[in-house]
């Protein structure tokens, strides 16, 4: 799909050509302008811009062997969503109608304060805090479950071999089983 493909896509949803290469044009425009500011754009469910800073290296070409210098640089790196992944994957169905990723969370489009970021920080908290304990997100208070005990076995074990047995054991050892003919003199 090329850009005049996407634009005619999006005109099915919107109505008209004009305001859907507006759209796309516009939508095209914030994320380049960003990635080139050095920030990072990430849209829920599809997947994330950012800038990338490669080092100064040494490379070989690969037609005379030589070794080249390369410049440090930024380049742009696409990561996709994992709503994304699994729709091309095939491990979940592309819907027939309304939109192919799933929606941002309420009120994380907003600028200023959001919800949503302390409520993962909350999560993320609770995670490192250990099994038993137990959090509040909004009203609801779930407690993790502890996880189950391991089950210890105790084994009896042979005595550690010393230096002098293992050399006894490796001298009592057959010869090898792969032998070779006697070389006759012609």
């Amino acid at each position: 799909m090329n850009k005049g493909q996407l634009v005619e896509a999006v005109a099915g949803s919107l109505g008209s050509r004009a305001a859907a290469e507006d759209a796309v044009d516009a939508v095209l425009d914030a994320m380049v302008r960003a990635v080139v500011a050095g920030d990072t754009v990430q849209v829920t469910g599809f997947g994330t811009l950012e800038p990338v800073h490669r080092p100064a290296r040494y490379a070989r070409n690969p037609q005379t062997g030589e070794r080249v210098r390369v410049k440090k640089t930024t380049v742009p790196r696409f990561r996709p969503g994992q709503g994304f992944k699994d729709l091309v994957s095939g491990t979940k169905k592309l819907p027939k109608e309304g939109p192919a990723t799933m929606k941002a969370p309420k009120g994380s489009l907003m600028r200023g304060t959001s919800a949503a970021p302390a409520a993962a920080a909350k999560r993320t908290t609770a995670k490192r805090a250990g099994a038993t304990a137990a959090t509040t997100v909004g009203r609801k208070t779930a407690t993790a479950k502890k996880a189950p005990a391991k089950k210890t076995t105790t084994r009896t074990t042979a005595p550690a071999r010393t230096a002098p047995a293992r050399k006894a054991a490796t001298a009592k050892k057959a010869p090898s089983a792969k032998r070779t003919a006697p070389r006759v003199a012609r």
